[in-house]
């Protein structure tokens, strides 16, 4: 008997913001959170986009933050931006959350948007920015490469 498969989400897709702001999360992300998780996700700001956690990791990560000093900028910085975002999004019987209005304009969420599968999170770009954020990788994708390689992968 084949081992489990770990509850990473791998992949993209595109989907489309309804003019109300919910998202229809993509069975395979759903299944993983029905799964190995609460049925809801923690979204926040990242960097150009959103980024999703099953309400467990989004725990395991506070506690790392809860360390942080308040008084040390950067630090009380990152608390600003990323923690104080932070937004429960519980799902509708059709599978959808809504994204509040705050997070999809800082993010600069237009109607058709990117999900990419981030291992224990996954982000949601705006898809024209997601395109020139990859295309910036494809360019760029040596030095990527070789300053991932220093961590062992």
């Amino acid at each position: 008997m084949g081992a489990l498969q770990k509850p990473y989400f791998r992949g993209q897709s595109v989907h489309r913001l309804d003019a109300k702001g919910r998202l229809r999360i993509p069975n395979k992300f759903r299944e993983i959170l029905q799964n190995h998780y609460t049925d809801a996700l923690i979204v926040t700001l990242g960097d150009k986009c959103l980024v999703a956690y099953p309400p467990q990791g989004w725990e395991e990560f506070e506690a790392k933050v809860q360390g942080f000093s308040l008084v040390q900028p950067h630090q009380r910085d990152f608390m600003r931006h990323y923690v104080s975002s932070a937004v429960e999004c519980e799902f509708d019987n059709q599978g959808r959350i809504l994204i509040p209005p705050f997070l999809r304009e800082t993010a600069g969420l237009g109607q058709e948007v990117l999900l990419a599968g981030m291992l224990t999170t996954f982000e949601i770009w705006d898809k024209a920015t997601w395109m020139q954020h990859s295309s910036w990788c494809r360019e760029n994708i040596g030095e990527i490469m070789e300053k991932a390689s220093t961590t062992g992968i």
